[in-house]
């Protein structure tokens, strides 16, 4: 099987890639049309990706492609409802930067208090200034607000307990339950986050429903003084709204994301909200590029293609739908021999209903089996006969309701 890695790419990882059977082609500069015509002579069925992005006219100039694999937790950069229409499963690495993320939060978190950045420079420009700098906070006993709590945020909030600060969250997913779990108070909106806390931590996944949703609104609430982090994506914060509260709440800011951020390693590039004055600090969209991430997502990446060369199944797949179209399920007891399942589908095919889901399980000894059919209307009593009238293919048939 032809793989196609277009990013750069753990060592380990090709040689994990290598070892399970596939023929690598590992171009890590590719972007744009150069990736484009890659895809296409190197007719490749896999294709792996880190930060670079996959557009539609990439996916659609293939025929061979059936797997992308973003070897990193976000896809955004991939378009999923290009690769979905083409029938191609696109896949992830979840979690596998989230203590590397975490750990960066922190880094920007203690910055800010301390004011790493402009002691340095000052030092650095030859000029000794204690007096302004022997001021910060600390952090036991501050509240940090977390707004996203994956993996990530559930890693940031493990090291602010090591820090004895407080804990209150909100994400869509998290329970009293959970919450309790994690020693956390759940709240019900990122605005009442923001309305409590001495920092405020982003960590929201990029969905349509996340865009902007750190909003004006939002950082309204936070009170003067407060530190924002985000490590997560520029489209889950209104940077316009941010640098309007930096300057009427002296704000601080730890930023690893930003708006229009350039697609190569290196670049001219000067983001709009490093003018709003304070103390902003940022760094170049690097949380996951630790040595320990990089390698556990390589670890992962060779775990999502292996299985699929093997298998057919993808983990950690994002495409799948998860709401089936199907109304009804044909259960079709028949005798495992050839031409049965095809006579059935044959038949399903001329009353014009379509198959939206299948499985087929073998009994012991090979002699009979179990089909599953999803099916996204209900077949006639006159089809259902006809199928049970093959009584030299079929021993039972059933329709069942969706449950």
């Amino acid at each position: 099987m032809k793989l196609l890695i277009a990013d750069s790419f753990e060592a380990s990882g090709v040689d994990g890639l290598r070892a399970a059977g596939f023929e690598i082609t590992h171009e890590p500069n590719l972007k744009g049309d150069d990736l484009r015509e890659a895809i296409v002579y190197s007719a490749c069925q896999v294709l792996v990706v880190r930060g670079t992005k996959v557009t539609a006219d990439m996916i659609d100039a293939s025929s061979q492609l059936g797997l992308i694999v973003r070897a990193g937790a976000g896809y955004n950069t991939i378009d999923v409802a290009a690769a979905s229409r083409r029938g191609i499963f696109v896949s992830n690495c979840p979690g596998k930067n989230a203590v590397a993320v975490a750990e960066l939060t922190f880094a920007l978190i203690l910055a800010l208090d301390r004011r790493v950045v402009d002691n340095t420079l000052d030092l650095r420009n030859g000029k000794w200034n204690k007096k302004e700098y022997a001021k910060a906070r600390g952090l036991k006993g501050r509240t940090i607000g977390i707004v996203g709590m994956g993996q990530i945020g559930q890693a940031v909030v493990t090291r602010a307990h090591a820090f004895e600060m407080n804990v209150v969250a909100w994400s869509r997913s998290l329970t009293d339950t959970q919450a309790e779990e994690l020693g956390v108070t759940r709240l019900a909106n990122a605005a009442e986050v923001a309305a409590v806390c001495d920092i405020l931590s982003i960590h929201l996944a990029a969905a349509p429903e996340t865009k902007g949703l750190i909003s004006a609104d939002v950082l309204d609430r936070l009170r003067p003084g407060s530190y924002v982090i985000n490590t997560a994506r520029a489209d889950v914060l209104d940077y316009a709204a941010l640098a309007r509260a930096v300057r009427e709440k002296d704000l601080r800011v730890g930023l690893d994301v930003f708006p229009s951020e350039p697609e190569t390693a290196t670049a001219e590039y000067r983001a709009d909200i490093l003018d709003a004055g304070g103390v902003i600090y940022g760094a170049h969209h690097i949380g996951a590029s630790t040595d320990q991430a990089q390698e556990a997502i390589a670890a992962e990446t060779v775990r999502i293609c292996r299985a699929f060369k093997e298998t057919g199944q993808v983990p950690n797949c994002v495409n799948i739908e998860t709401q089936s179209p199907a109304c009804c399920q044909l259960v079709v007891r028949h005798y495992d021999k050839v031409g049965v399942l095809a006579t059935v589908l044959d038949m399903l095919r001329r009353a014009e209903i379509n198959v939206e889901e299948m499985s087929n399980t073998i009994f012991q000894g090979a002699r009979a089996a179990v089909a599953v059919i999803r099916l996204h209307q209900k077949p006639t009593p006159e089809l259902l006969a006809s199928l049970t009238d093959m009584k030299d293919m079929i021993i039972k048939v059933e329709l069942k309701p969706i449950t």
